[in-house]
């Protein structure tokens, strides 16, 4: 079994903060494309091979993030049933996978062979692998490349890897993860460990094929500070030789949560080296997630994302207890033949990093697979070319794989995308006359009578308020798009006006803007509220991703106002929650170079505490610096950056902070609608940095 020392090793998680470059798609691409870095090349043949035990991506169900270490053979089959009704199997999710956890609590018997938990296996591991065999389905089973250390991993393989591989084999197992608990622990080398073993894997006594995940989790700082040959991040340099899956980072997440920012930061490790996989072999960025700690946006952005990045397909979560939309995004039939697709190309960045970005992926009928990725808090209209996808032509079908609409583009390939969200597209080139790609953007408001504000997707608001917005009309296709018709999908009891003409038509290339004013009802309740835009024509109706206006708390009044003491909209920590008048994380009260501060906020960095201000105060003072708690921890951390930021504008900037100093400021906030009070990690991450924000008073009306 998995002990707490385990669990915590695999735990921790720390965010990339660069772009991770890889390789062009085409001649006409690779302009657009970061470059990849220097690495061995793969063989050339895109075909799969024959005796390859997974020449497309594998898929399946793995017990780790759903069932944790202690589950039974009955939980297992009962899963693999429903595998088999769902449809999950008949979509390809065909490998029931064990994790750790299967083994006893002394896990080598007598004769020198692994043994399975005789109270949950009565039946032994052979009769379990048997099972799932009956209802058509495949069976995967966990080790360790390490020796089996007592209190530091529950199983290892070490000194055993022809024993284990012909045990795996004679009980009818089709896929081995190897995990490098035990083995990290012991100081092997992974290359070396790893290599014997996918030796005793093709040399099992029984002939059988397997299936070799091959799972270095160790990354450094997440694990400690660990030589680059033995962290995960440098498996590319040999497992392509040896394994069908390698993992290029440490766990997407904690048994019982995957978290969105880990996904993209799995996501992005897994990009440095896609020139290593191929037919055969996959660079592994973890499990799928559903329902464990994301959204269905957020979980349909991880689909796409890992399906563009030709990754296994492992189920993580309790399949038995998903909703019917994650079933829905498990079983699409478009979205699972991008990730089948047999070139088995693993997709790059075209174009630069950033908040929106592009993702490209060709496949074998010469179409390419684009994901238009929006890692943003904001709604967003994110666009490349088919030039920079490296198609020619001059007309070209998209399909968005996620809505099944069908329509015809000239060459710009563009969506409004959501928060956190991610269209994924079939860009095949084609003759003209299909349904013209109009394409609208998700409302963008401005605060009436607030004309410096920047036309937003998250807007601020009071109930009572007007704001304007503003809905654009894209015509990408070859033919004209006439009489659209715009709509505002509002929540109940709002109202909006149409502001001058609408258009009669939208030309091919052209674009079209229509403008609303917005009433917000006066007893609007504080919160968000969603506001999308639906748009009717002859070529059908398009409806986009929500904007967000939230409704905030009154604003300050009365003269002095203690900021600290008034109601935030929303606040963030980088870990626990923001405090009032406290530390963050221990009750303490906020203290600075010796000084106790009564009033004030306290965090821990990436932080955004966010107030309406309603353009009602003159001026903000306070001071910032890291708490003096930071002492009772150690001596590593403890640097921040402060930023006061109003309607989108840094008005004050402290520049990296250290221990032992308090800074003041005095900030003018004349007009200012829209406060954020944002700290960062000073670019050397986030550990013990314990910001307060100190004495923050306002002058208000």
């Amino acid at each position: 079994m998995f002990t707490a020392r385990t669990w915590a090793a695999r735990a921790s998680a720390a965010l990339l903060t660069t772009a991770l470059a890889a390789s062009g798609l085409a001649a006409s691409a690779a302009s657009a494309a970061p470059a990849a870095p220097a690495a061995r090349p793969a063989p050339s043949d895109a075909t799969p091979a024959t005796d390859s035990p997974s020449p497309t991506p594998y898929q399946g169900w793995n017990t780790y993030y759903g069932l944790g270490g202690d589950f039974t053979a009955d939980e297992v089959l009962d899963v693999a049933d429903f595998l088999v009704s769902s449809g999950l199997a008949d979509a390809g999710y065909d490998i029931v996978w064990l994790d750790g956890g299967w083994q006893a609590d002394v896990p080598r018997g007598d004769d020198g062979l692994l043994q399975g938990d005789a109270e949950r296996f009565p039946d032994g591991m052979a009769a379990l692998a048997d099972e799932i065999h009956d209802r058509g389905l495949r069976a995967g089973i966990y080790t360790d490349a390490g020796p089996y250390i007592p209190g530091t991993c529950g199983l290892g393989s070490g000194g055993h890897y022809q024993t284990d591989a012909d045990t795996f084999a004679a009980w009818g197992y089709d896929a081995v993860k190897v995990d490098f608990l035990c083995g990290i622990t012991a100081d092997l080398d992974p290359q070396e460990a790893f290599t014997a073993f996918a030796r005793a894997l093709r040399d099992n006594s029984s002939g059988r094929s397997m299936i070799f995940n091959l799972c270095n989790p160790v990354t450094s700082p997440d694990w400690g500070d660990y030589p680059e040959e033995q962290q995960s991040t440098w498996s590319w340099t040999y497992a392509q030789d040896i394994a069908e899956s390698w993992r290029t980072y440490t766990d997407v997440g904690f048994v019982g949560q995957i978290q969105f920012k880990d996904v993209l930061r799995n996501f992005d490790a897994n990009a440095r080296h896609p020139e290593v996989a191929g037919p055969g072999r996959f660079s592994d960025p973890d499990y799928l997630g559903p329902e464990l700690g994301m959204t269905t946006e957020e979980f349909r952005t991880q689909m796409s994302l890992w399906t563009v990045a030709a990754a296994p397909l492992v189920i993580s979560s309790d399949p038995r207890t998903l909703s019917p939309e994650s079933m829905d995004i498990l079983l699409d039939e478009d979205v699972l033949a991008i990730d089948q697709d047999r070139l088995g190309v693993q997709g790059t960045r075209v174009g630069a990093a950033g908040t929106t970005e592009t993702w490209a992926k060709p496949l074998a009928d010469g179409s390419v697979a684009v994901a238009l990725l929006n890692r943003g808090d904001r709604a967003a209209e994110v666009a490349t070319t088919a030039r920079d996808l490296g198609l020619r032509g001059r007309s070209f079908e998209v399909l968005d794989t996620w809505t099944d609409a069908r329509t015809q583009s000239s060459g710009t390939i563009r969506a409004a995308v959501p928060a956190h969200g991610a269209a994924l597209l079939r860009v095949t080139p084609s003759r003209p006359g299909g349904a013209p790609r109009l394409v609208a953007t998700p409302p963008a408001f401005t605060a009436v009578g607030a004309d410096a504000v920047v036309a937003t997707t998250d807007v601020l608001a009071a109930a009572g308020d007007q704001v304007s917005a503003e809905v654009t009309l894209h015509n990408d296709g070859g033919t004209t798009v006439r009489d659209p018709r715009v709509a505002l999908v509002l929540p109940e009891g709002w109202t909006a006006r149409v502001l001058g003409a609408t258009p009669r038509v939208v030309r091919p290339g052209d674009s079209a803007t229509v403008a609303f004013t917005v009433s917000v009802p006066p007893g609007a309740e504080t919160g968000g509220y969603d506001v999308a835009a639906s748009v009717t024509s002859g070529s059908g109706q398009v409806t986009t991703p929500p904007s967000r206006v939230t409704i905030a708390p009154g604003a300050p009044s009365g003269g002095d106002v203690v900021l600290s003491r008034h109601p935030w909209v929303s606040a963030t920590s980088g870990w626990l929650t923001p405090t009032v008048d406290q530390s963050v994380g221990g009750g303490s009260p906020l203290t600075v170079a010796g000084t106790v501060h009564e009033a004030g906020l306290g965090v821990a960095s990436p932080s955004r505490v966010r107030y309406y201000l309603g353009a009602a105060c003159t001026g903000l003072t306070g001071s910032v610096g890291i708490d003096d708690v930071v002492g009772n921890v150690g001596p590593e951390g403890g640097t921040a950056t402060f930023d006061v930021v109003g309607d989108g504008e840094t008005l004050w900037s402290s520049g990296t902070v250290e221990r032992g100093t308090a800074i003041a400021f005095d900030v003018d906030v004349t007009g200012i609608r829209d406060l954020t009070l944002e700290v960062g990690d000073a670019s050397d991450g986030g550990y013990n940095d314990r910001a307060d924000w100190l004495s923050l008073n306002l002058s208000c009306a």
